[in-house]
């Protein structure tokens, strides 16, 4: 089943990375969307249904976090995962993350195996592989 899934990061360069590498990867994508920042990013999930969502954490305007704390506070986001994707990779980081919702996280730099991997953590499958 392919999913519609969203990339936010303030980076033209790192969202384009995560979309070949979910391609490569083999998940089957039916819509891509990307946003820079997190309000584009609530705008996006305001308009089109998202199965999940990678994101960085430090972004200009509304970041990672603070979207994160939107969508938990909404009814129609709140059980939409998010994996956070970025160079920060400390254990009290990770940790709080994971205290406000964060399903996953992926530190830079990532493969397409742990990509898929967490894909099919969250979603259970996906691949395009028979």
């Amino acid at each position: 089943m392919p999913y519609n899934i969203l990339i936010v990061d303030d980076s033209e360069t790192v969202r384009a990375v995560i979309a070949r590498t979910l391609e490569m990867a083999g998940v089957a994508v039916s819509n891509l969307h990307q946003a820079s920042n997190g309000e584009e990013a609530l705008e996006v999930m305001k308009n089109n249904w998202v199965d999940l969502v990678f994101s960085d954490i430090n972004m200009p305007g509304m970041g990672g976090v603070e979207m994160i704390e939107h969508m938990r506070a909404s009814d129609l986001l709140s059980t939409v995962p998010v994996v956070v994707v970025s160079t920060e990779g400390s254990k009290t980081r990770i940790d709080d993350l994971l205290s406000k919702g964060v399903r996953a996280y992926i530190r830079k730099p990532f493969t397409p195996e742990k990509v898929k991997a967490v894909v099919d953590e969250l979603l259970g499958g996906g691949s395009n592989e028979a």
